[in-house]
């Protein structure tokens, strides 16, 4: 006799979820097989990038001394001195780990040249071109160590304006903090000359590390001056505060949900303006959206060396995961995928007046849509076991998050990054927000600490889905179940069966009290809650 096989929600049997398993366990391992397999690049030889910075020399020496150092020099005579900021500043950039450059200084305190030798982060793997890096270090040519640089801004009295990289602003502040704190310690340490103000601050700074350290082996590093993440708190104050207003008027709408959802206009009106100011504030202007590279920096960040500064580099991606930290535990993934996610907003306002145009929708049938939400997480697991061997490598394919071509870099990419980011919106046309259901792999990560939320505000009927099936059929996401369970690994919060939940003129139940007590010559004043 056959025996049939056990039926889940949703119409999955237990054979083929057990597949499914075994299918993303397979892929698991294999992208950890793969990635054991891939060459790492070498380092060309320093020496030939010294001399192209002193074209005259012969002779480049090994690394000594405190702070590191290798002399250039010229039949016997000194020329000057390279180093490697990472050896002598090491900051952590956004990847966590420091930017390593290489710059030269002759022995009249002027810098001959800068280079960028090693990095991890993540604007810079793909997106920013080494054409861009080189002009933005040629920038330090010619430049004396008692320069002050900034990043963009205006000019000001003794300080050198630097042309930025757009969408990589924070990543060349810390790299220009490097450069000044490394040229500026190793040319007190080797007698180079210094203005005064200038020598007074680095001594000042070396007294302090000295008397801290038992030896006198101290050396004016990073530690000494104040830190970056400071500096880039005070310039963002202004964009800090308008994202935390924004982020306390969602927390408003998000404990006020049961009374706002039964006004229909006004909860449309106050998520359309949401999503305008998702796009257009955290996205365009501020460049706050999240990735799932920050997921995997934060991994590999608390299993290595974990330090706040890190993540406070950024303080509105880092107010932002702190606000996504909380909800996750409060309302699960919902809240960022459907408030706080720019790309989401943009397909979603895409939808929006797609549908305002009658443009007709083509969502999949249940069954196949079920299936192709695991893509997101096969690609999470994927990049997550890349992740183990190589980060920029797996930075590299987390290109498959459109994010970067749209925010970071403007679109001002090579036409397949921007043609495939561009296309996912025009998908959105006809299949609301395509790529955040069925390719996000953000939207994956945030579903595994979303399983330990606590609350669960999103009302039901004991005739969702049976026989009811308004808020299944509507569901933008659909993540209603035909049964009527809503899956909360798929939900976005967007809160339209919350609506439908309270509407006398469309949700069944509440249709048939309705009549009923029109019926009577009685207005339904109360709704029933089940």
């Amino acid at each position: 006799m056959q025996r049939s096989a056990a039926i889940l929600p949703g119409g999955i049997t237990m054979s083929a979820r057990r597949a499914w398993h075994e299918v993303l366990r397979a892929l698991a391992v294999a992208a950890i097989a793969l990635m054991w397999t891939m060459p790492v690049a070498g380092q060309s030889a320093l020496d030939d990038r010294a001399r192209a910075m002193f074209p005259d020399a012969d002779h480049v020496g090994a690394f000594t001394g405190t702070p590191p150092t290798a002399e250039v020099g010229r039949e016997g005579q000194l020329l000057g001195y390279v180093l490697l900021t990472d050896q002598v500043a090491p900051i952590p950039a956004y990847s966590g780990k420091p930017i390593s450059v290489l710059v030269g200084i002759d022995t009249a305190g002027v810098i001959r040249g800068a280079e960028i030798i090693a990095h991890e982060e993540p604007i810079l793997v793909i997106g920013v071109t080494d054409d861009a890096l080189a002009r933005f270090t040629a920038q330090y040519t010619g430049r004396s160590v008692d320069d002050t640089f900034k990043i963009g801004g205006r000019e000001r009295p003794g300080t050198v304006r630097l042309d930025g990289i757009s969408g990589a602003t924070i990543t060349m502040m810390v790299l220009n903090a490097s450069i000044l704190r490394s040229v500026k310690a190793v040319a007190e340490a080797r007698g180079l000359p210094l203005a005064p103000g200038a020598e007074a601050q680095i001594s000042a700074a070396t007294e302090r590390m000295a008397a801290a350290q038992p030896t006198n082996t101290a050396q004016p590093d990073a530690a000494t001056f104040e830190p970056i993440w400071k500096e880039v708190w005070a310039e963002r104050t202004l964009r800090v505060w308008i994202l935390g207003a924004g982020l306390l008027l969602l927390t408003v709408i998000l404990f006020l949900q049961d009374w706002l959802t039964r006004y229909r206009r006004l909860i449309s009106t106050l998520r359309i303006a949401f999503l305008v100011y998702t796009l257009l504030f955290i996205g365009v202007y501020a460049l706050a959206q999240l990735s799932v590279v920050n997921v995997l920096t934060f991994v590999h960040s608390a299993v290595r060396d974990f330090r706040w500064e890190t993540f406070l580099i950024e303080p509105l991606i880092f107010v932002l995961w702190s606000f996504v930290a909380v909800s996750l535990l409060l309302w699960g993934r919902g809240v960022y995928c459907g408030w706080l996610c720019p790309y989401g907003a943009l397909q979603e306002l895409v939808n929006k007046a797609a549908q305002k145009l009658r443009v007709p929708q083509l969502n999949l049938p249940s069954l196949v849509h079920e299936r192709l939400v695991a893509i997101k997480y096969v690609i999470l697991v994927a990049l997550f076991g890349l992740s183990m061997q190589s980060l920029p490598d797996a930075v590299r394919y987390a290109e498959v998050e459109p994010f970067k071509t749209v925010f970071a870099l403007r679109l001002d990419r090579t036409w397949p990054f921007v043609a495939y980011a561009l296309g996912l919106v025009a998908i959105s046309a006809f299949n609301g927000k395509f790529f955040c259901k069925y390719l996000c792999p953000l939207g994956a990560a945030l579903t595994i600490p979303s399983h330990f939320r606590i609350f669960d505000w999103l009302r039901r009927r004991k005739e969702c889905g049976r026989p009811c099936q308004t808020c299944a059929t509507e569901c933008p996401s659909q993540a209603i179940r035909p049964t009527g369970e809503i899956d909360a690994n798929e939900c976005h919060y967007c809160l339209d069966c919350q609506v439908t939940f309270w509407d006398p003129y469309k949700c069944p139940p509440l249709v048939e009290h309705r009549k009923r007590a029109e019926k009577h010559g009685r207005t339904l004043d109360r709704l029933p809650l089940r």
